[in-house]
């Protein structure tokens, strides 16, 4: 299956709530007016593109009517594709690789989001890129989290580094370093406590572990990635902002996609922020992970 299609499986719910909406609205024969122009608008709103993002889209709309670069009702489509397309930069939206040494990337969010999952889902991605992975299990808090990523290491087939329930996640991310660096590993990938960003003693933890492979490893973390539920729409594009309050992240792993009638979030989140959606988890095995492609998803979501 190639990408499109697989994008395009992943948001079948989004595409279905907005081309039914669309279809609806830009009914054959119906007049561009301003009524449905505010139906448009509802439209994109139930796909939770946001409020803002939205209204940014719909005047863009507006102004190609007015311009009459929009003749007809079936011209709407491929126009607002063309402008949400347009709304990302030729950015590197690719991982900051280390250029000696091991990778060093920590995965952050709140319990909930599919956080360790996607930590398993990015091994996979690595491993199969020809990458020796290594997994630092941090979340020494939840009570199943280390267990839960030893089995996930075991399955697709990586190292792991852990200490028992309740050990210092500094002192976890420290033996991961050494193990990293010891045993030759391209990419060690650390998981850390689910938190929010009012939990000061765990956004404390993060910053500690965060000093601690600045230490052991020159230019660490190279990577700080932050898992978002796509399921939660527009609560995501807010847990974005309030983490990158107190944490430099670097990039977004869009999780549960499949699981989505919200995919508009993903524009939503390019719109509002400046950090860029670099995976996207397209379901529930460890094969279900693609690097984000802005084109490709905009087409798949506006897709018939």
């Amino acid at each position: 299956m190639g990408l499109f299609d697989r994008f395009k499986k992943g948001l079948t719910r989004t595409r279905e709530k907005l081309a039914t909406g669309m279809r609806s609205v830009l009914r054959i024969g119906q007049r561009i007016d301003e009524e449905t122009l505010h139906r448009l608008e509802n439209v994109m709103l139930a796909a939770d593109f946001g409020p803002t993002t939205t209204a940014k889209l719909i005047e863009v709309v507006r102004a190609g009517w007015k311009s009459g670069e929009i003749a007809e009702e079936q011209q709407v489509t491929e126009y607002l594709r063309r402008h949400v397309v347009s709304l990302w930069s030729e950015a590197d939206r690719s991982i900051l690789f280390a250029e000696s040494g091991p990778t060093v990337i920590l995965v952050t969010g709140i319990n909930g989001s599919g956080k360790t999952t996607s930590v398993a889902k990015l091994g996979h991605y690595f491993t199969q890129s020809g990458k020796r992975v290594i997994l630092g299990a941090c979340d020494t808090f939840r009570a199943a989290a280390v267990e839960q990523l030893t089995i996930w290491s075991q399955r697709i087939g990586v190292q792991i580094v852990k200490h028992d329930q309740g050990a210092d996640p500094g002192a976890v991310a420290y033996d991961a370093c050494e193990a990293a660096v010891a045993r030759n590993a391209d990419v060690l990938l650390i998981d850390t406590a689910g938190r929010l960003h009012t939990q000061d003693h765990l956004m404390r933890e993060l910053a500690k572990i965060q000093k601690v492979v600045e230490r052991k490893i020159p230019g660490a973390p190279h990577e700080v990635l932050l898992v978002l539920d796509a399921t939660i729409g527009q609560n995501a594009l807010n847990q974005a902002r309030q983490f990158s309050q107190h944490v430099s992240v670097t990039g977004i792993f869009l999780a549960k996609l499949d699981g989505s009638a919200k995919g508009g979030v993903v524009v939503g989140i390019r719109d509002q922020l400046t950090v860029p959606v670099k995976f996207v988890g397209l379901g529930e095995t460890p094969a279900d992970i693609e690097p984000f492609d802005p084109v490709v998803f905009v087409e798949a979501m506006f897709a018939d």
